[in-house]
């Protein structure tokens, strides 16, 4: 049995990954300045590697002995920790694999998992090199948590899994679009907002659930890793007890299992965790561009859902399956693009570890 909240060894041997290129390409400064001190001090033994291209440390950590380590840190932006947390789950020896503690450094533009922890340290929230330091302390505390992972299916891809959000339409393009202006490091989202509202697109699709409350597991539809419980192949009906949005027009859906989406916007305020929950946010279509962006202004203190925004909705979910229609479009699983077409997800309660302090 791997109880939940256990502390790290002392001393500590830490893997501690590092992507020069993540953010404003300051995370090595920051390293030099704030966390190699605060590690040593901790007594933390830490390796630094840097990463050289993209998936390096997902094939990294494939291949690694995870014997020599306590922990893999990771200090970047969240697309760092994809590629670990998929490289863990590609191993044969997965199971032991993905129970490795994970710790996570603010170094990217999207800080979203690090956010997130300084958020249930039950610290107020602060941003950039304040953050840092958080976390580093956090981190030098050593207390691990479980967290919740979710398995997504894509048409043709193989299974990937997520620690963060699914999103599709106006998310997902603000996260992709925003790419171009990475100079300006966590701002790049508000900039990246402004310059999608003025030409807000509609998405056609079907979205459909399996809701928190129900528990009846549906036939087992595994590769290798962990079994989905709930998930039926794309391709056949739903179980009778999923639930079927009846609208097919939509701005955007955004699935969360972290409070945070960015530094500066805290999507599922009452997300925690290991909560074994998925947290669906969808806009219906007409919504106007002022009620939208008085959303995303409501959303930096996470206080959208009291709006009352008659377009939005929020569900609580442990399963859910997108079909989109309109031929093009950007779906994205933690920051990244992944495969356009239909997909389904499911919940993983509390099937990694994380470093929380």
């Amino acid at each position: 049995c791997d109880p939940a909240n256990v502390e790290l060894p002392r001393p500590c041997r830490m893997m501690l990954l590092v992507n020069p290129q993540s953010g404003k390409g300051q995370a090595l400064i920051l390293y030099n300045n704030h966390i190699q001190r605060m590690l040593n001090e901790a007594g933390v033994i830490h390796t630094l590697v840097i990463t050289e291209r993209q998936n390096h440390a997902r094939e990294m950590v494939k291949e690694a002995d995870l014997s020599q380590w306590d922990a893999l840190v990771i200090m970047s932006g969240d697309g760092l920790l994809y590629e670990v947390i998929n490289g863990l789950l590609e191993r044969s020896d997965w199971e032991e694999a993905i129970r490795t503690p994970l710790g996570i450094l603010p170094g990217g533009s999207g800080n979203a998992l690090a956010a997130s922890v300084h958020h249930y340290s039950g610290a107020s929230p602060v941003s950039s090199e304040e953050l840092l330091v958080s976390c580093g302390f956090l981190l030098c505390k050593g207390l691990v948590s479980r967290m919740d992972l979710v398995s997504i299916h894509l048409s043709s891809s193989p299974r990937l899994f997520s620690f963060l959000s699914l999103a599709w339409g106006f998310v997902a393009d603000v996260d992709i679009e925003s790419e171009k202006y990475r100079h300006v490091g966590a701002a790049r989202f508000t900039v990246g907002t402004l310059v999608r509202l003025a030409s807000l697109r509609v998405y056609k699709g079907k979205l459909a659930y399996l809701p928190a409350s129900s528990l009846t597991p549906a036939p087992v539809l595994s590769p290798a890793g962990p079994p989905d419980s709930l998930l039926v192949p794309l391709d056949q009906p739903l179980p009778a007890n999923w639930v079927v949005v009846p609208e097919e027009d939509f701005v955007l859906m955004l699935a969360m299992y972290q409070s945070h989406l960015a530094e500066d916007l805290l999507a599922a305020p009452d997300a925690a965790l290991n909560d074994g929950v998925i947290h669906l946010f969808y806009v219906r279509a007409g919504i106007s561009r002022t009620a939208l962006l008085r959303l995303f202004l409501a959303m930096e203190k996470g206080a959208h859902l009291a709006t009352n925004c008659q377009h939005l909705v929020h569900t609580k979910v442990r399963a859910l399956r997108l079909e989109p229609y309109s031929p093009k479009g950007i779906i994205t699983v933690d920051g990244e693009v992944v495969e356009y077409g239909p997909l389904q997800a499911e919940v993983h309660g509390g099937l990694s570890r994380l470093i929380t302090g």
